[in-house]
């Protein structure tokens, strides 16, 4: 029952944070608001869940974990009703503040509840379990999102989480044990400050980077000078005080470490290609919603089936090999994508989907059980807070950067291909019809299609870019410390100590 609740409270998290995407439109007409403004419903989920992700350790050992965990569920739940409900721009904006504060340590809370009530040989299949959750949960958000908006009312997809929410909070009540720590920690407060500082203006210059034309605004600049600031006085105070608000510990593990850099291109990879493929679809190729929906969801399928097989053989394979393997799927998916073009079925789409599935489920697993396997047990919390952190940062990163690309891309490749369209280019002479240069309809309908054609290249380019980021992952394994001598390194007392 725990592990129940634990899956149902992590994949409500996570399809938070894409349900709402695909709504947006019919919010907008709703809300009476802008489209600045209704990126804000997006935005203050992301930053609230950022910034509170860190504090998960704090408030667990101060407030004790069923007590913590017990809060945040009803306090999601009820910000989601109020979600729906909402008559406003500025109520929708501050109700979703709520259900990023809430919301944010139920996913660190989770894996750390999992790994406490299974023994280690099956942390494995705990994060087999759990992944599922997290992985799988972005991929259907924005189908169930649609279905929910176009079915009924796109307030239903934040009254849904309220049956849920509640059945979650019984099962806490009942099943969930778990105090305050004797002595609590003291919360280093200016390091939480700054780092949070860091994270809310990093957030808000990835997120509103694009429509504000990045370094061209003064506000982009001013963003990163902020998160410049935080991290940096954050790294300082984290170094020189004597209890810092994350324990340096973890920054000595060398597995947590590596496990971190990895997950940052996780999130990379995953979000990234999710943010691409929906508007490739629906704006370029023609597809409805409900079919882009049904073309995506190999991918999860994929990820479902690899976590399945993963949890049953985590411990008796080599956990680099598997990721190498998994890393080295994604990249061989993207380069499937790169064959994509204009007017073809969903075919490659599918395949690419269903291997980029696989692959991250052969990441995800393992390398949530690298991140832990040498952890202290009272550091788990904070761990898998920082660990969901670095994940959350990276797919923020690779949404923006990897859009950024593939928009800048757009323009290049229209210039090239725009050198073409002359007169004496037997293939424009030959396409006849209504592509006729000596009309302006025809010069109308040939600029269009070059746009097209243009949007498509960039779309290719970021498939290969993100790809290449996948392989370039591989050799960060050569970091990681194999199980073997894990061990052997427990079995030397003087060592053990110092770790």
């Amino acid at each position: 029952m725990v592990t129940l609740a634990v899956m149902t409270t992590t994949l409500m998290i996570v399809l938070d944070t894409t349900i709402a995407n695909v709504a947006l439109p019919h919010m907008q007409g709703t809300l009476n608001a802008s489209q600045d403004q209704v990126t804000w419903i997006l935005t203050s989920y992301i930053v609230a869940s950022a910034i509170m992700t860190p504090l998960t350790g704090w408030l667990a050992a101060r407030l004790g974990r069923k007590t913590l965990f017990l809060v945040c569920v009803a306090g999601f739940t009820i910000a989601s009703a109020l979600c729906g409900i909402a008559t406003s721009i500025e109520e929708m904006v501050m109700f979703r503040l709520l259900q990023g504060v809430f919301g944010a340590p139920m996913l660190p809370m989770g894996q750390s509840i999992l790994l406490d009530i299974n023994p280690r040989e099956k942390h494995g299949q705990a994060m087999a379990l759990y992944g599922m959750g997290v992985m799988v949960g972005p991929i259907l958000g924005p189908v169930l999102g649609g279905w929910l908006t176009e079915t009924y009312d796109w307030r239903w997809c934040f009254y849904i989480n309220v049956p849920v929410g509640i059945a979650a909070a019984a099962v806490i009540v009942l099943f969930i044990h778990g105090g305050k720590d004797a002595v609590p920690p003291k919360l280093d407060l200016v390091g939480f400050l700054m780092l949070s500082l860091g994270i809310g203006a990093l957030q808000m210059m990835l997120d509103r980077g694009q429509g504000e034309d990045w370094f061209a605004s003064a506000e982009i600049w001013f963003e990163m000078c902020l998160a410049v600031l935080g991290f940096w006085w954050f790294a300082i105070r984290t170094a020189t005080t004597a209890r810092p608000f994350v324990d340096r510990a973890l920054f000595r593990d060398r597995n947590f470490v590596t496990a971190c850099v990895l997950g940052f291109f996780l999130g990379v990879m995953l979000f990234s290609t999710l943010a691409l493929l929906p508007p490739l679809m629906q704006r370029l190729m023609g597809y409805p919603a409900l079919q882009t929906g049904m073309a995506l969801a190999p991918r999860g399928i994929g990820t479902l089936f690899a976590m399945f097989i993963m949890g049953r053989v985590m411990g008796r394979i080599d956990a680099r090999l598997v990721i190498a393997a998994g890393f080295t799927l994604n990249a061989v998916a993207l380069w499937v994508m790169t064959h994509m073009a204009l007017g073809q079925d969903d075919r490659l789409i599918v395949i690419g989907g269903a291997l980029q599935g696989l692959g991250l489920g052969m990441v995800f697993v393992p390398l949530t059980t690298i991140v832990f396997a040498t952890i202290p047990g009272h550091l788990r919390t904070d761990a898998s807070s920082l660990f969901t952190l670095v994940r959350n940062i990276g797919s923020s990163v690779g949404i923006s950067i990897i859009g950024a690309i593939q928009l800048n891309n757009i323009g290049a490749a229209r210039s090239s291909l725009a050198e073409h369209i002359r007169p004496d280019n037997p293939l424009i002479g030959a396409l006849g019809g209504p592509y006729n240069l000596d009309s302006q309809t025809g010069l109308a309908l040939l600029n269009a299609e070059v746009n097209r054609q243009a949007a498509m290249i960039a779309y290719v380019d970021a498939f290969y870019l993100t790809g290449l980021l996948c392989l370039a992952c591989v050799p960060l394994l050569l970091l990681v410390r194999s199980a073997k001598r894990q061990a052997a390194q427990k079995a030397e007392p003087a060592h053990a100590v110092m770790e």
